[in-house]
């Protein structure tokens, strides 16, 4: 089983990622990705990406509805001048 961290919507100018970048997290613990991880962004999916993984719906943890959960990373892009980055979380079973 393979979560999917999909980057859909920047506010703002993100230095890390760019609308279509993937993280995947592999078996529940193996993180993959083809360029660089924001620390933000861990901060924001670590308390869910174990129940999304073992098929817990975005609905019952008021994530979303359907087999998204939208997740946004923690920089406040208006008083940083970075950018708030918005990720559509889903699994990919294999």
């Amino acid at each position: 089983m393979v979560l999917v961290v999909e980057v859909i919507h920047i506010k703002g100018e993100c230095p890390v990622y760019k609308v279509g970048d993937k993280i995947f997290l592999i078996d529940g613990y193996k993180l993959e990705s083809k360029g660089p991880i924001c620390m933000h962004s861990l901060a924001s999916i670590m308390p869910y990406y174990n129940a999304l993984s073992q098929g817990v719906e975005p609905e019952v943890l008021g994530l979303g509805k359907g087999k998204k959960a939208y997740l946004q990373c923690l920089d406040p892009e208006g008083w940083t001048g970075g950018g708030t980055v918005t990720f559509a979380v889903y699994r990919r079973d294999e």
